[in-house]
């Protein structure tokens, strides 16, 4: 099964479907080029994926695509 290392140590697997790590979004450009009927498999490879670290909570986004490396954003905490 894939997955990514996270810089917290954590693996996190991102081959299961439904996955509970992954999410997936769509900037407002892009969704407004929808309209109508749309087919579900383009709007799929519009989408970007997003993985959640549950142990850390730092993100990893796949900006382009699974053949690039995923950039992390890590949670800003106030102390």
């Amino acid at each position: 099964m894939p997955g990514i290392k996270c810089k917290c140590g954590n693996v996190i697997k991102f081959g299961e479907i439904p996955n509970s790590n992954e999410w997936l979004f769509i900037s407002d450009v892009e969704y407004d080029k929808y309209s109508g009927n749309v087919d579900s498999e383009k709007l799929y490879m519009d989408l970007k994926s997003m993985l959640i670290c549950q142990k850390c909570k730092r993100i990893w986004i796949y900006w382009n695509g699974y053949d690039n490396a995923p950039t992390p954003y890590k949670l800003d905490v106030d102390n």
